[in-house]
């Protein structure tokens, strides 16, 4: 749903629409109102009501007045005391039209209901006098002459602005030696004048110039509160009669040391009568704003549909907003502040509203009013006016804004929050994401709103510093908006801005430079081939576990990388990147890798696979080891005491440097995304093509690293764990069986899978030797021998289940070759048993060779047929066979290999033969064998089932 833009809704008033408004037309001046000389809206009863919202405590003070001057009851004393732009002056100027009549109640807007309300059918016309203690600050010292009537004091002003000559001779003799009029005096002045009002404004600043023991021609100090003193008295005596009067609300405002005694004095003689006066609620400050700064509602469906909008979108994501946004009333607040959004009041109300010179409403309007004038200008589309859309690269805005901040702001805007030279904009320009929506500046503009008088506070101890990342987000992101979008604007500005702080999830803008320039000045510091590239390899040599590699080799160069049968994992540097979109160096540099090791020319070429960087992301990888490797310096200078910073600095620096480290940790990830294998095509008649680079990509968020790279190549058949024998067969099917070849040694066909690259690339020798066990009983893959000697094979095996010792002996038989080998040494077999009967029987005097008869050639089983030898009539039946040997105990591994290749084998592989070997181990020590290797031998000679296994005490 599209959300209609304030300016269709909400039309400023002209005078903020076209940028003619003054700064003074905000302040309220009462003297210049009585003067008849203020400006149309403050001067004109209408205007002024019309822009004037009742507030709560104005219509209960207007209601108290109206009684009062109808004789219906009433205060006869109001004191208004409420914050610096707390609306006294203006609620001033309200009674001061309301009372003089210039224009009929009924023309009054809001006025009408509180008539009513006091059951007043017409309110009598008043005389009202005006003290207001600026104005009048000269009569201290200097008489004042009216029509010919010269008056020298406040009471002789008041009597004379009531009834002029008439009503001043009831005060003349105190005016004239200055000494206060007596509470009868004042009843008389009172009366004769009534109904009457006298309006009181800064009576502190005037009160506070009378120094003690020193005598004016206005009175002295003591003069003064003796006339209020004596006007209050009075006051209650005339029922017609009502007294409003203005006091500073804190020591501050009363100025000097002479105003903060004078503000006590006066605030105790008006306490003794006073009625309580409501200050202005926030939400009724909406109002007041709105109604002066805009006309209308020109559509209240629209606002109330932007509003909704807004409302669901909080409750939607409760988890990124403050708490008091999921109360069904935010949306009551929302309609309120319309087209404003409540988060601009808050922070001006809350947090500007404690600077010195910030008045809470005439310093809300005159910055509105600027923001709002620029906006419309700009023809500004946002649905609400929120801290993010103040326009602080316009110079009329942000100098009414830093008016009241000390002096250094200007270049903390200029270039970390705002304008075409900022940070923020150049960090939009570069990355649409952001600049679609203004994320930084957006995001910048309410840090400011909301931190900058923090810093003036923050001198003083006064405060927590920063805004809440909660209220950041409040004061940016609109419906249909990302959440997120605007969190990794501000992590962007938090890694790149020179005067954004951060700490305890609190964010501020500062005029003192953050630890980030001094970050920034030390990153240059830093070169790629002595800083940033080892930093990253050792970062890189964490990541990964062995897994199925042999080794993993990081920035290695080729002569470091040996040739051998292991696995290994090349990792390339980051000057070697790959790009899918062009030649890259990764490709060269691994090429160069694959060809040779060192100046020698590398033989055993499957056995590497590569690990590139993304040319793309390799520049953003080395600025954050970068500015990872300055925060570590900071960090380290500081706990050397070679450099100084408060704890909240020193915090911020070790977070900081948390923070870069886990980001290289994930742009590590993210930059090595790219497997590179090396491949060749074997193409019938024409030869190997030239060595292919296919290349996968890796994902950055898998846990393990080592895995993930394994996933990859055995998803894509690049690494074989497991291999069934068909394949196995094909292989020597298609490359080694050939011709008159029949059988090929399997040391070869292994050691040819690790060099050739059109072979497939096994995990390890052991995936080799499974496979050949697997297929071992079968008839379709392989047979096996131990040997072949004059076309004969030794230890031949062929379906069925053998011991494989892959060495240099063991060969690979194409299974047609190895049936019929098999065959006729079945058949040679028989005939060797048939003949061996006959001689036992004496049925035949056939001679047979010592030995039983002649082992079939390969040639002949090939043939399909043997040559067949004589046996000896007579000759003795020998049925058994004891042999001894004494192996080399350090050689023993070897030396048992060949005793079963060459004896136990030759036993074996005919049937009906029983083998059976013992093993007799002694071992002898002149020092004796200690308790340790007593327990490992007897441990491990009973896993190994021996009969006997006992050390003895010996001779």
């Amino acid at each position: 749903m599209t959300l209609k833009p304030w300016r269709e809704i909400a039309e400023p008033h002209s005078d903020v629409r076209e940028g003619k408004f003054q700064q003074a037309e905000f302040a309220a001046d009462l003297s210049r109102v009585h003067a008849g000389t203020a400006t149309g809206e403050y001067q004109n009863p209408v205007l002024f009501f019309q822009r004037t919202f009742i507030t709560e405590g104005m219509r209960l003070l207007l209601d108290s007045v109206v009684k009062r001057l109808a004789g219906k009851g009433g205060d006869p004393v109001i004191q208004l005391q409420t914050a610096f732009g707390g609306g006294k002056t203006h609620t001033m100027l309200a009674v001061y039209h309301l009372a003089k009549g210039a224009a009929p109640a009924s023309e009054l807007q809001g006025v009408p209901p509180i008539l009513d309300a006091a059951g007043v059918t017409e309110l009598p016309k008043a005389r009202i006098a005006v003290l207001d203690g600026v104005d009048l600050l000269s009569l201290a010292s200097k008489p004042r002459v009216h029509d010919g009537c010269t008056v020298r004091t406040l009471w002789g002003e008041l009597a004379w602005q009531l009834g002029g000559e008439t009503s001043y001779e009831h005060v003349k003799e105190a005016d004239l030696t200055g000494t206060a009029p007596g509470k009868k005096e004042l009843a008389d002045l009172l009366a004769a004048s009534a109904p009457c009002v006298i309006l009181m404004d800064e009576l502190v600043r005037y009160v506070s110039q009378f120094e003690e023991g020193k005598t004016l021609s206005g009175g002295t100090y003591d003069t003064q509160l003796s006339f209020v003193q004596a006007l209050t008295e009075a006051l209650k005596a005339v029922p017609t009669a009502v007294l409003l009067a203005s006091l500073p609300f804190s020591d501050r405002e009363a100025g000097s040391q002479q105003g903060v005694k004078a503000l006590r004095a006066l605030e105790h003689y008006f306490g003794r009568v006073q009625a309580l006066w409501k200050p202005v609620a926030t939400e009724e400050a909406f109002e007041i704003v709105r109604r002066r700064l805009f006309t209308n509602i020109n559509d209240k469906l629209a606002m109330e549909s932007v509003c909704r909008a807004f409302a669901d979108y909080y409750i939607a994501n409760r988890e990124d907003f403050p708490q008091e946004t999921q109360d069904s009333k935010y949306f009551e607040r929302l309609v309120h502040a319309y087209p404003i959004h409540p988060e601009v009041f808050d922070r001006l109300y809350e947090d500007w509203s404690t600077l010195d010179n910030f008045q809470r409403t005439r310093g809300v309007l005159k910055l509105m009013a600027k923001v709002i004038h620029r906006l419309w200008k700009d023809g500004n589309n946002d649905p609400l006016i929120m801290p993010g859309s103040v326009p602080l690269m316009d110079a009329d805005t942000r100098n009414e804004a830093i008016y009241y901040l000390p002096q250094g702001w200007d270049p903390v805007i200029e270039r970390d929050v705002d304008g075409e030279r900022s940070e923020t904009w150049e960090i939009e320009n570069k990355d649409t994401r952001f600049g679609s929506v203004q994320a930084c500046r957006r995001t910048a503009r309410a840090i400011f709103l909301g931190s900058a008088p923090h810093s003036v506070q923050i001198a003083s101890n006064q405060l927590v510093r920063g805004l809440e990342l909660e209220r950041v987000l409040l004061g940016v992101a609109q419906p249909g908006q990302q959440v997120n979008l605007y969190k990794d604007a501000l992590r962007r500005l938090s890694d790149r801005l020179h005067y954004l702080n951060h700490a305890n999830n609190r964010f501020w803008l500062d005029t003192r430079p953050n630890l980030r320039r001094e970050m920034e000045e030390r990153k240059r510091r830093f070169q790629d081939k002595e800083d940033v590239f080892p930093t990253i390899r050792e970062r890189v040599q964490r990541s990964f576990a062995s897994g199925v590699f042999g080794g993993i080799h990081i920035f290695t160069g080729s002569g470091d990388i040996p040739d051998d049968w292991a696995l290994r994992l090349v990792v390339l540097p980051p000057d070697a990147a790959f790009s899918k979109s062009g030649q890259s160096l990764a490709v060269e540099r691994a090429t160069e890798i694959l060809k040779k090791r060192g100046d020698q020319p590398r033989f055993k070429q499957n056995r590497l696979i590569f690990v590139a960087a993304d040319y793309d992301s390799v520049s953003r990888l080395k600025d954050h080891v970068r500015s990872y490797l300055a925060w570590r310096s900071i960090v380290g200078d500081y706990k050397d005491n070679r450099i100084v910073l408060d704890n909240l600095m020193a915090k911020q620096a070790q977070a900081s440097l948390e923070q870069a480290e886990e980001t290289v940790r994930r742009m590590i990830r993210e930059t090595y995304k790219w497997l590179l294998a090396p491949v060749q095509e074997a193409r019938p008649g024409k030869g190997l093509s030239e060595v292919m680079w296919e290349h996968f990509p890796l994902n950055p968020g898998a846990q393990n690293w080592s895995q993930e790279i394994e996933r990859v190549l055995k998803e894509n058949e690049l690494l074989i764990s497991e291999w069934a024998p068909i394949h196995l067969a094909k292989v020597l099917k298609d490359w080694f069986w050939k011709d008159d070849v029949k059988d090929v040694p399997a040391l070869t066909v292994w050691q040819q899978s690790c060099q050739q690259l059109y072979l497939p690339r096994l995990k390890d020798d052991t995936v080799f030797q499974n496979t050949m066990a697997a297929g071992a009983e079968s008839r379709e893959f392989f047979g096996f021998a131990q040997g072949k000697e004059d076309g004969r094979y030794i230890g031949f095996s062929y379906s069925k289940r053998t011991s494989l010792i892959m060495d240099s002996s063991l060969l690979l038989i194409e299974p047609l070759t190895a049936a019929a080998y098999m065959e006729a040494l079945r058949a040679s077999e028989e005939a060797s048993r048939a003949k061996t009967a006959e001689a036992g029987t004496g049925a035949s005097t056939t001679t047979v060779p010592a030995g039983g008869g002649e082992t079939p050639r390969v040639e002949d089983s090939a043939k399909g047929g043997y040559q067949a030898g004589g046996a000896t009539a007579g000759q003795i039946v020998k049925k058994q066979f004891y042999g001894s040997i004494d192996l080399d105990p350090i050689l023993a591994k070897k030396q048992f290999a060949d005793l079963v290749d060459e004896v136990v084998q030759q036993f074996t592989l005919r049937p009906d033969v029983k083998v059976k070997i013992a093993i007799e181990i002694q071992a002898e020590s002149p020092s004796g064998f200690d308790d340790g290797l007593q327990r490992v031998v007897k441990e491990n000679c009973n896993v190994l089932k021996f009969k006997n296994a006992e050390f003895e005490i010996g001779e």
